[in-house]
């Protein structure tokens, strides 16, 4: 059983910087693809970033594509999301997920997203 563990969300100005940070628990963290997904208050979960298992493809929603980049280091199974010049419609809870298939984990295809994390909340004052 995969676990996810986010971490680095809290309270950030507008026009700020915040780095979150997810925790991969497996074996085998090169074989999954990664990604995050948000969700706003009152709100359904949309699609944030996504890479892949060996780093080479990534995508962006057009929402964040210039502000935010997603990263991983295998070698501290760890995936990043780097988010600058932040504004205060990025305020929501940000979810980790991992899955063997890119194409679902970056909202390219149907399918059940295989793992999720307990998400981490990042707040953006005006």
């Amino acid at each position: 059983q995969v676990q996810l563990v986010e971490s680095g969300g809290g309270l950030v100005q507008a026009g700020g910087s915040l780095r979150l940070s997810c925790v991969h628990s497996g074996r085998t963290f090169s074989s999954y693809s990664m990604g995050w997904f948000r969700q706003a208050p009152g709100k359904e979960r949309e699609f944030v970033a996504a890479i892949s298992r060996s780093g080479a493809s990534t995508r962006h929603a057009d929402s964040v594509k210039g502000r935010f980049t997603i990263s991983r280091d295998n070698a501290k199974n760890t995936v990043y999301l780097q988010m600058k010049s932040l504004k205060p419609e990025d305020t929501a809870v940000y979810y980790c997920t991992a899955g063997l298939r890119y194409s679902i984990v970056a909202g390219l295809s149907a399918g059940d997203m295989p793992y999720w994390g307990k998400g981490t909340l990042v707040t953006v004052s005006s």
